[in-house]
């Protein structure tokens, strides 16, 4: 009986389209999406009521809610987030951010027409990958290169290709997941390739190849190992020495780089990752690495390497499923022409700028946020600058701890888990660290434009009472 009386105070969808703020609404959202969006918030209010979980009808409540709906309807679900994790190179944060200028020269390429598949010079159809495949050939040395949407995309590529209904030789040291649950034996099963693992977890050596080699054998695969580390009683074969066992076999040689990069970081101190440029002049038959990771550009997976195998790759039927779009490839080539002056590369890209800050210019960003912030103590938090390590992300360099500074946060009144809550929803988004029961924000991975931004989120919080 109590709760016939309490369904009967459901206010009817009729009278809410009525409230002014309602009905502002539906100057700018058609009146089908917002109906849809009140019968939802009524029909939760039903059941929470039948349930025995709503103890009375809030009109004014409801209506709140009903609001907060509407107002995410008439925004589009991606929206930029401010990255204060200290993870410059974050998956789930759309990887590498592009700079500035590449996105400005981009808008007559987006608002227009554009020559993708027109050789000018010839005047008549060309091909979409010329537009980046000389600045690849010269970068790496490689005699050919094609572009796909992401690495996986040319990992399965290369292998659809090159060794379909073949065997392919692997360390099982090397059979890595790259994200998302997506792994290289499901992906070379996914290529119609038979795979082969060789060796142990933390030793394969070449005689481990050698003796797994038979008639039916297509391709030597060797997978970069930059998503995470084995250290200690470890063995792996060195690309020189593969190309020599294929050719000594007349069997292709692939390397799969993941996070390829074109800068080599030790000269920063860091351990060394193998360049693109490098595993190519060891004779590897075929090379495939992410735009979007250590190189700094849009997401595209890149394949390079001698000719005879890049062409028939670009010839195979899966290529048109997989190719880029003209945004991603004008982006890529204007990424790509950065690095002919290695400096230009370091000082404009923005991954590569904060994955080579100095500590130093860290601690003065710190401690201008802190100024400008003004705040030492609050009734909800206190707040202080500490040091901490950054990473770099997206698979590459997992050993790697960079040393960084932290505006640490740490809660009084307030509830941790309200106060990473607040910043999640704040307008634009701050993804925050939880670290020993405070709010962290690195300062590596703030952006300067959002660091203004990120000081008035701050200041904020602590009036909220």
């Amino acid at each position: 009986m109590e709760h016939t009386e309490k369904l009967r105070h459901i206010p009817k969808v009729d009278r809410l389209l009525e409230e002014p703020e309602i009905k502002e609404m539906l100057k700018s959202l058609p009146r089908r999406h917002v109906v849809l969006r009140i019968q939802a918030q009524l029909e939760e209010l039903r059941k929470g009521i039948l349930e025995g979980k709503t103890k009375e009808v809030s009109y004014d409540l409801l209506k709140d809610r009903i609001l907060i709906e509407l107002k995410k309807a008439k925004k589009p679900r991606l929206v930029p987030v401010i990255n204060a994790t200290g993870v410059v190179v974050h998956t789930n944060l759309g990887r590498s951010p592009l700079p500035q200028r590449l996105i400005e020269d981009l808008f007559d390429i987006a608002c227009g027409y554009s020559n993708l598949e027109y050789d000018l010079s010839l005047g008549k159809r060309g091909n979409r990958f010329t537009h980046v495949e000389g600045i690849l050939k010269e970068l790496t040395g490689a005699e050919a290169a094609t572009v796909v949407n992401n690495n996986a995309a040319a990992v399965l590529l290369a292998l659809d290709t090159i060794a379909k209904g073949k065997e392919v030789i692997v360390s099982r040291g090397e059979l890595i997941e790259i994200g998302g649950s997506f792994r290289i034996p499901e992906v070379m099963k996914r290529s119609g390739a038979k795979l082969v693992e060789v060796g142990t977890t933390n030793k394969t050596k070449l005689s481990d190849y050698e003796q797994a080699i038979t008639s039916e054998t297509g391709l030597l695969l060797k997978v970069h190992t930059s998503n995470y580390k084995i250290i200690g009683f470890t063995q792996s074969v060195e690309g020189e020495k593969l190309v020599e066992l294929g050719r000594r076999y007349s069997i292709p040689v692939m390397e799969d780089l993941g996070s390829g990069c074109f800068v080599d970081f030790s000269q920063f101190g860091y351990e060394k990752e193998p360049t693109v440029q490098e595993v190519v002049a060891q004779g590897v038959d075929i090379v495939t690495f992410s735009g979007d990771k250590l190189l700094g550009g849009p997401q595209a997976g890149i394949i390079v390497g001698k000719r005879e195998f890049v062409e028939k790759i670009r010839k195979n039927q899966l290529a048109r499923a997989l190719r880029i779009d003209k945004l991603t490839l004008f982006s890529l080539e204007w990424i790509l022409r950065l690095y002919l002056d290695q400096q230009k590369a370091l000082e404009t890209i923005p991954t590569l700028q904060m994955i080579t800050a100095p500590y130093e210019n860290l601690l003065k960003k710190a401690k201008l946020m802190l100024k400008k912030i003004g705040i030492k103590d609050s009734p909800n938090f206190s707040i202080s600058l500490k040091e901490g390590s950054s990473k770099v992300g997206g698979g590459a360099l997992p050993a790697l701890n960079l040393k960084t500074a932290l505006i640490s946060i740490a809660p009084k009144r307030l509830k941790i888990q309200d106060m990473e809550e607040f910043f999640r929803n704040y307008d634009p988004p701050i993804i925050v660290r939880v670290e020993k029961d405070s709010i962290v924000m690195d300062v590596r991975t703030i952006l300067e434009k959002d660091q203004d931004k990120v000081v008035e989120a701050i200041k904020k919080l602590a009036l909220i009472g």
